[in-house]
């Protein structure tokens, strides 16, 4: 043989893959075209994450759309949970026991007395509360206390121009607002109160009138006030179960 004819390789046809040394070439799976066609399991991430987008754009969109409603909701809920832990913190409230103090209170509408004497007005809050079915007779058994918290605890609102026996209804019905006819009037031992009375925090032996209608009738109403017994608070120290509340 001619020393050309020993340099010379064989010739490159489909036989020669299976030579020592080119195994890898001459494996047909290294050829082999990767398939353009999505797996079952990448086909299911697909769907997906398609239904996610879908499914949260409805969702924005129902936000969106519905934004008021569902953000008055949510206010509500919140305090539907727990409003007396929300106002007791808001206003730094001390520990329940730091104090004990009574005090009379009149609610007058249009000449009419309110009877918080009734049993969904009685021990709504551990912190302020009517008790034993008296209908004017405020029981505080914390520092800091304002009423506001007092009123919450029953539904109400207090503001400076408006009494309002449901505090969640968006209805003009139980909304009492100081107008060109009717005024809403706010003693305190006798004399008028201009502030804000729901961020008061009253003392022991405290007489307190609120009164919306006819500024006439105010004078029969600060008398009825006055004859109202305030009784001595007890030595003994109310206990809360969290279920109810004993003296």
């Amino acid at each position: 043989m001619s020393k050309e004819n020993k340099k010379a390789l064989p010739a490159d046809i489909g036989s020669d893959y299976s030579l020592p040394g080119r195994y890898e070439e001459g494996n047909s799976s290294y050829f082999d075209t990767v398939s353009d066609e999505p797996t079952p399991k990448s086909r299911g991430i697909w769907i997906m994450a398609i239904a996610f987008v879908i499914i949260s754009g409805g969702f924005f969109t129902y936000y969106f759309a519905n934004q008021s409603d569902i953000d008055s909701r949510i206010i509500q809920n919140s305090l539907t949970i727990d409003p007396e832990r929300i106002l007791a913190d808001r206003y730094n409230v001390g520990e329940f026991g730091s104090e004990h103090s009574h005090a009379a209170i009149t609610v007058f509408v249009n000449g009419e007395l309110i009877n918080f004497g009734h049993s969904k007005f009685q021990l709504t809050s551990k912190y302020i509360h009517f008790e034993n079915h008296n209908p004017y007779l405020i029981h505080k058994h914390a520092t800091g206390v304002p009423l506001e918290m007092l009123f919450a605890s029953m539904g109400m609102e207090l503001t400076s121009e408006c009494f309002i026996l449901n505090s969640y209804s968006d209805s003009e019905t139980g909304r009492f607002c100081s107008n060109e006819d009717q005024i809403l009037s706010f003693y305190v031992n006798g004399k008028p109160y201009n502030s804000d009375l729901s961020q008061y925090v009253f003392e022991h032996d405290d007489r307190i009138l609120i009164s919306f209608g006819d500024s006439e009738l105010i004078l029969g109403q600060l008398a009825y006030l006055e004859s109202l017994k305030i009784y001595d608070v007890p030595k003994k120290i109310p206990r809360y179960s969290g279920d109810g509340i004993t003296i």
